[in-house]
């Protein structure tokens, strides 16, 4: 492995602290155009820190790059799949996140009138239809939040098909 490499997955493991460096800076800002004011005239005195924060000095690069590799550490729909936990995470395509986002759907509040609802409620029956066609069930449930509520949905599901033909392990 060549230093370079070993330098990246050193950074990339780093907290930013340990990047941190007497004199660093991250930021240039213009000269200040506006009178200072002293803090200690506009906030009570105890709310007012008696040493400075100890913050990280780092180069803006070091920032940069630290946080850039912190994302690559989270999950992403784009860059990877989510085998198991909440089932909204597993795969929610950027389309039904837009779709969701379209004021008739995203200012729906479950204790408005359903006179004001109807085309909502129409688009979920329709979409049970379809999903029972398709998956050639009888009946289908949007109902399950998410989730263990999902899972624990579907294993009941299960439980009852194995009941309904009389396997008694189901039980």
């Amino acid at each position: 492995m060549s230093n370079t490499s070993m330098e990246h997955q050193k950074h990339d493991k780093a907290l930013i602290f340990e990047l941190s460096g007497p004199g660093r800076v991250a930021y240039s800002l213009p000269e200040c155009d506006v009178p200072q004011t002293d803090p200690g005239g506009l906030i009570p005195a105890s709310m007012l820190r008696s040493t400075p924060a100890a913050l990280p000095e780092v180069y803006e690069v070091d920032v940069i790059r630290h946080y850039t590799a912190l994302s690559r550490r989270n999950f992403g729909i784009d860059n990877g799949f989510y085998p198991l936990g909440s089932c909204t995470m597993k795969y929610n395509p950027k389309i039904n996140e837009d779709v969701a986002r379209f004021p008739g759907f995203a200012r729906i509040h479950p204790y408005q009138p359903e006179s004001s609802v109807q085309g909502a409620l129409e688009l979920l029956y329709r979409l049970q239809k379809d999903l029972a066609a398709i998956t050639g069930m009888d009946q289908v449930t949007l109902r399950p939040a998410a989730g263990a509520h999902g899972e624990w949905t579907g294993l009941m599901m299960i439980r009852a098909y194995h009941e309904s033909r009389g396997n008694a392990a189901a039980k």
